[in-house]
């Protein structure tokens, strides 16, 4: 059986908080083990701030729309925009084996959902830029 939760609040880094705070709250729940829930609440970051910093740049700020199902043995994330179109396969790859100094600044956080998340969908029609992605429970 799965149980389903979600939630919209306005494309502002002040509903960062409120999200970790629901992925907390829904995974407490479940009894979903603290590694799982962190990876969870670091993947949703991430994707939160690239639609709040590029997703609406320009633009007035939107909505985000954050839903997941909890499933036996996986928990489905999708994140859901109304901002610009973004392509993953063009953003840049960050190059984590130079020394610190030498990166740039940003840039990790497609990286950090790929490293964390166990399956990654994006895609964008008519009802708007749509994330998915699945992190299996440990």
């Amino acid at each position: 059986m799965s149980q389903r939760y979600q939630m919209t609040r306005a494309a502002e880094l002040e509903s960062l908080a409120v999200f970790r705070s629901f992925i907390v709250e829904c995974c407490a729940r479940h009894n979903i083990p603290e590694i799982t829930v962190f990876d969870l609440k670091l993947a949703v970051d991430e994707a939160c701030t690239n639609i709040i910093e590029h997703g609406y740049k320009g633009m007035d700020p939107g909505s985000i729309i954050l839903s997941f199902r909890i499933e036996n043995d996986r928990i489905k994330v999708q994140i859901t925009d109304f901002g610009h179109v973004f392509e993953p396969e063009e953003a840049p790859q960050p190059n984590i084996h130079a020394p610190a100094e030498e990166r740039l600044l940003g840039g990790l956080g497609l990286y950090l959902i790929y490293q964390t998340m166990d399956n990654i969908d994006y895609h964008s029609s008519d009802e708007g830029n749509i994330l998915t992605f699945t992190k299996f429970i440990k």
